[in-house]
């Protein structure tokens, strides 16, 4: 996939969030960056690299396992195929979002 499809996959997955209220940033290492804003409503989503309350680190490939639910976030963490920046209750929130 594209990074244009990784972030329309977000920004569906972003159209039913409403309380979330924070900054999230997807960092696809050699791909780019998906950034969410959902401070906003509807939650914008783009390919900014602006700050974020958290930002999750990790491979394309990892990154759609992620999405697609064959990986599960807390064990990618673990394994160090996840890193994570910031808010760190933020991340384990939003585990059930992306799945």
């Amino acid at each position: 996939m594209s990074l244009a499809e990784h972030t329309a996959l977000i920004a569906e997955k972003m159209v039913d969030v409403s309380d979330l209220n924070k900054k999230v940033k997807f960092e696809l290492k050699e791909v780019g960056i998906i950034h969410i804003d959902a401070t906003a409503t509807p939650p914008s989503v783009t390919n900014d690299d602006l700050d974020a309350d958290v930002t999750f680190i990790l491979s394309e490939e990892h990154f759609e396992e992620l999405m697609d639910g064959s990986l599960n976030p807390q064990m990618a963490f673990m394994m160090g195929k996840l890193k994570i920046e910031g808010d760190m209750g933020l991340a384990l929130s939003l585990a059930n979002i992306f799945s």
